[in-house]
């Protein structure tokens, strides 16, 4: 609990706060006053105003804030360092810096997992995958996770030397030494011919498909960085658009979804949560470029608008775009938290419906004298 605790905290708190680190640094370079810039939301434990700007820590650390001076045009004085008074194309760099701050972070997150870790590849040590049944492999006895060690007493260390022989000895005798659980055994087993045509000798078995890592050179490691963060918007934009060709419901995780994947990727290792963050990172600020009023996206709209067709924007228009926003984004919210909760239900159900179905099969074993294997919990 609370390891999945400060996971969450850590997790929201970096990604929001970085996002909004990037509108505030936006705003120093182009002489945005800003009034406050604050780290968490709630009460606030310490503070201190310099040259203008008020920076605080708050109780609740899941993310933070920045407030630009005459952010709304209701309160706009006029005066030259306010957000209002900057020409738009200012602007748009502002609204422009919280997503690029999110793919930075997830830029940084991706290469420093794949340089730490590696590229996964393809494990090539003979470990045995799954075992078709009715072929020779399964009637000598062996089982998926043996490792074969000789054939016809001669030593392999790959899968493709497995491979390589099996597939030159058709209809014929071969000698398999393997290990399994630590101790070694050797069986013999006759191969068939391939039933795909090919005339290759067969006894049924695959590969295990297990990856290892290996290490890349430092800017393969950070090329493959930028390559996820396309591929995972690329991902986004297809996934969105199959969705609204097949008048389908996206599959949208909402705050529950996201504490609930964020807890259990804690508790498998911080290279899977440090990759994660990446993945949320990606998805904040994509989310935030779309054009939907009061996001990012949705102010980049305005500001290009108003650059094209050179009119101000007017604190009517911002009363209607703003009120359309809150709506949609609402309307966004309540769909994807229903769509956890539905998650949440159906995982229960099905869990229920397994023990249920078990502990059936229990009583009828027991019913009848049957002695089920203990599984392992």
């Amino acid at each position: 609990m609370i390891i999945s605790t400060i996971a969450v905290l850590f997790t929201f708190g970096l990604v929001i706060f970085l996002h909004e680190f990037g509108h505030f640094i936006v705003c120093k370079l182009s002489g945005i006053r800003v009034e406050a810039f604050s780290f968490g939301f709630g009460p606030e434990l310490y503070g201190r105003t310099d040259k203008g700007t008020r920076y605080s820590v708050r109780a609740i650390p899941l993310g933070g804030y920045v407030k630009p001076a005459g952010e709304s045009l209701d309160e706009a004085s006029g005066a030259p360092d306010e957000y209002f008074s900057k020409p738009w194309y200012t602007r748009l760099g502002v609204v422009a810096a919280g997503p690029f701050m999110n793919y930075l972070l997830a830029f940084v997150l991706f290469s420093g997992v794949i340089l730490f870790v590696g590229e996964p590849v393809l494990s090539d040590l003979p470990v045995l995958g799954e075992i078709s049944q009715g072929f020779p492999a399964e009637k000598a006895g062996l089982k998926k996770g043996d490792r074969v060690l000789k054939l016809d007493g001669v030593a392999v260390g790959t899968w493709s030397g497995v491979a390589e022989k099996i597939y030159g000895k058709v209809e014929k005798e071969i000698s398999i030494t393997y290990s399994r659980g630590g101790a070694e055994a050797t069986v013999k087993v006759k191969t068939r011919k391939a039933p795909d045509g090919s005339g290759r000798g067969v006894i049924g078995i695959t590969h295990s498909m297990d990856f290892g890592y290996k290490k890349v050179p430092f800017l393969k490691g950070i090329g493959m960085g930028a390559h996820q963060c396309w591929y995972w918007t690329a991902f986004t934009v297809k996934t969105l658009k199959s969705n609204f060709d097949k008048r389908e419901k996206p599959d949208l995780a909402g705050p529950i979804g996201i504490v609930n994947i964020v807890s259990k990727a804690a508790h498998t290792g911080l290279t899977d949560l440090f990759f994660l963050i990446g993945l949320i990172s990606v998805a904040v600020g994509f989310f935030n470029l779309l054009p939907i009023p009061l996001l990012d996206g949705g102010w980049a709209v305005l500001y290009i608008f108003e650059g094209i067709s050179r009119r101000k924007l007017t604190g009517g228009i911002m009363k209607y775009v703003n009120g359309a926003g809150i709506a949609l984004l609402l309307s966004i919210l309540l769909f994807a938290t229903y769509s956890d909760i539905m998650r949440l239900v159906s995982s229960h159900a099905a869990k229920k419906e397994a023990a249920a179905t078990q502990e059936g099969v229990d009583k009828t074993a027991k019913q009848f004298g049957i002695a089920l294997p203990v599984k392992d919990k």
